[in-house]
């Protein structure tokens, strides 16, 4: 937000909300819809990454430690994944077949979530 402020040459001392300034510079946008598409697209990312390298390998990894068979207050950045899949009415193997068309899967999760793809 501090980004922001700059942009807008206003300071906090200016006492205007974050909502107001978000207003000013027509960002429609709030952080949770940013994670949301940033989340998605390293989805997409990972998905089409050659199967021998790490960050596809641990995507695909299921671990359980006996921290987890407690009442787990922690998610999983995977499952972030599925309820995020879930707000585009998908399930996670209907996503995985989807990312593989880098094209279509930006195209699905920005027209979703609102941005507008120059």
């Amino acid at each position: 937000m501090s980004v922001l402020r700059k942009i807008l040459g206003r300071t906090r001392r200016d006492r205007v909300l974050n909502a107001d300034i978000m207003k000013d510079l027509a960002l429609d946008m709030d952080i949770v819809e940013v994670l949301r598409l940033r989340r998605l697209t390293y989805f997409g990312h990972c998905t089409r990454m050659d199967p021998s390298r790490y960050p596809h390998i641990l995507r695909c990894m299921v671990t359980l430690t006996a921290h987890d068979q407690e009442e787990d207050p922690w998610k999983r950045w995977l499952e972030n994944v599925k309820e995020d899949c879930a707000t585009l009415q998908l399930t996670l193997p209907d996503a995985d077949r989807l990312a593989k068309d880098r094209s279509g899967w930006k195209s699905l999760i920005h027209r979703t979530c609102g941005v507008v793809m120059l």
